[in-house]
């Protein structure tokens, strides 16, 4: 897997890059597994913009992710490797031993043709998926579950894993990528590896179109604005914030401003915070 680079033959061209997707399964993706996403634009039901610079976009359809990886003991094989436009990893088609299809994420070096499997007697081998408890110390993991049977809900975007670093009172320690320590319940699920496409974050985009084909707007500096629109417009020329920081267009403060809600009842559950020593 690498990056791709274009001959600069047009001023997009010339800065622009992409994956190499040469080893994905050149298929149409499994039907059954296909299901329609109807677009918001960032709207509410009552037509109000609640997130804002989204909308356009080219259309496409949500492939249904097996998250929970809850069909245990049986062998799977992989049909093959495929580009998801909803997310930064690929996904791999499995086919189990009873003929039932499901995609999964597909880890980092897993190619078509291999064998995953879910259970306490997987081996330990990129794809399986098990129980933390049943883990040697040391595992590399990603789609980790934070409630039992719930299915995976972190680690799960590209290139990222999460490192079992202990096992203690029904509660496995692990180290997330942000570099945080959390205990999840050792009866979670997780599978093993690293996350496909790694070179996700390598890519540059080259111009402004390709933005906009994945549904993102322009989004316009509060400097340049009127003072009724942001609290950082108006002024003759260039002018400073004015204020003792930078702040949203509703006034709060933004850049670094902690959202995380005080006493929240995970707490508990992070042993060392993200950018702590």
């Amino acid at each position: 897997m690498a990056i791709k680079f274009y001959k600069p033959t047009t001023p997009g061209r010339r800065g622009m890059s992409c994956v190499d997707y040469s080893h994905l399964s050149k298929v149409k993706p499994e039907k059954s597994l296909l299901t329609p996403l109807k677009k918001h634009a960032g709207r509410s039901a009552g037509g109000e913009i609640t997130v804002r610079h989204k909308g356009g976009g080219n259309r496409r359809k949500y492939r249904i992710i097996d998250f929970r990886r809850n069909k245990l003991d049986m062998d799977a094989k992989v049909l093959t490797l495929e580009y998801d436009p909803n997310r930064t990893s690929f996904i791999a088609l499995v086919e189990y031993e009873d003929g039932e299809k499901r995609y999964i994420i597909a880890p980092d070096k897993l190619k078509v043709g291999d064998t995953v499997r879910s259970g306490k007697g997987a081996d330990i081998k990129i794809g399986n998926a098990m129980k933390l408890m049943d883990m040697p110390l040391g595992t590399v993991v990603h789609n980790i579950e934070l409630q039992p049977g719930k299915g995976g809900q972190f680690v799960r975007s590209a290139g990222n894993s999460a490192q079992l670093m202990a096992k203690e009172n029904n509660m496995a320690l692990l180290r997330l990528p942000s570099g945080e320590l959390r205990n999840v319940p050792a009866v979670c699920m997780a599978t093993i590896g690293v996350v496909s496409n790694p070179d996700h974050g390598n890519v540059s985009y080259g111009k402004a179109g390709r933005m906009r084909h994945m549904g993102i707007k322009p989004t316009v500096r509060g400097s340049v604005m009127n003072p009724c629109d942001h609290p950082h417009g108006g002024g003759e020329g260039k002018s400073p914030v004015g204020r003792p920081g930078p702040v949203t267009p509703w006034g709060k403060p933004a850049l670094g401003y902690k959202t995380r809600k005080p006493n929240k009842s995970s707490d508990k559950m992070i042993v060392k915070r993200r950018g702590k020593k």
